[in-house]
């Protein structure tokens, strides 16, 4: 599915056909988070969003109630069209589910994130290797409080060469919307990460020989937020299941 269009997978999430991470699935398209909020977490969620742009870069915010993304995607139901969905209750994830139809209300706002996986493709072009595993953690970064919404961010980390780290963290840079350059490289626990308990990847329990652990800010973080602030109901993308756009990554680099 790696060269398929956006259409054709969100239409394929839409039927169930897919159900899978969107990693390597229509390289070359942004692909973006997601956060579902009812109307009261709105404002916070948002001033929460702005003053963190490296983690929350917002793409788009839909109308109250309506679930297409008019901007990134005409047509699209992001109720559907995206292949694994989380769903928060008080605090904890509660479940996950392929559609989110019978919870959608008629205040609810969804969020679009900038995603890392978007960039993938210029990585790719460069010969840095982007199909390895790759890690999702939480780290003691504090991201700066809005209203209800607080927490660590959250980061995703790659395993690459000296050469490829350095390579990468120039090619990122031009993508501010997507997380853009890296945060840290190099001693995981500088920036207090447990690398044995991931949000997402198996532990780590031995450092690849000749490799540097990189680090960007993860469009999870306002999972992890919303977790701290025991919303009633929040709904997002389950980790490594995106919603890819009709937007062009290399639309969105800068020169």
């Amino acid at each position: 599915m790696k060269h398929t269009s956006a259409q054709e997978i969100r239409l394929s999430c839409r039927t169930g056909e897919h159900t899978g991470t969107t990693r390597g699935v229509a390289v070359g398209y942004v692909q973006c988070n997601l956060v579902v909020l009812s109307a009261q977490y709105v404002d916070d969620f948002f001033l929460y969003c702005e003053r963190n742009q490296k983690a929350c870069p917002v793409l788009e915010v839909t109308d109250p109630g309506c679930p297409e993304a008019k901007r990134c995607a005409p047509g699209s139901d992001l109720r559907t069209d995206l292949p694994r969905y989380a769903i928060y209750r008080n605090g904890q994830r509660i479940e996950d589910a392929t559609s989110i139809i019978d919870l959608w209300q008629d205040d609810s706002t969804a969020f679009l994130i900038g995603s890392g996986i978007t960039f993938d493709w210029a990585l790719q072009q460069a010969n840095i290797p982007t199909d390895k595993h790759r890690w999702v953690l939480r780290s003691n970064i504090a991201t700066e409080p809005a209203g209800i919404f607080h927490g660590p961010m959250v980061v995703t980390m790659r395993w690459l060469t000296p050469e490829h780290a350095r390579q990468a963290a120039e090619i990122t840079a031009r993508f501010p919307l997507n997380h853009g350059a890296p945060i840290h490289m190099g001693d995981p626990t500088a920036i207090g990460v447990d690398m044995k308990n991931p949000i997402f990847g198996p532990p780590v329990t031995r450092v690849p020989q000749n490799l540097v652990p990189v680090f960007w800010a993860c469009g999870v973080t306002p999972q992890e937020a919303g977790m701290r602030s025991k919303l009633d109901l929040m709904i997002t993308h389950a980790p490594a299941h995106g919603f890819i756009t009709d937007l062009r990554a290399k639309d969105l680099e800068l020169t």
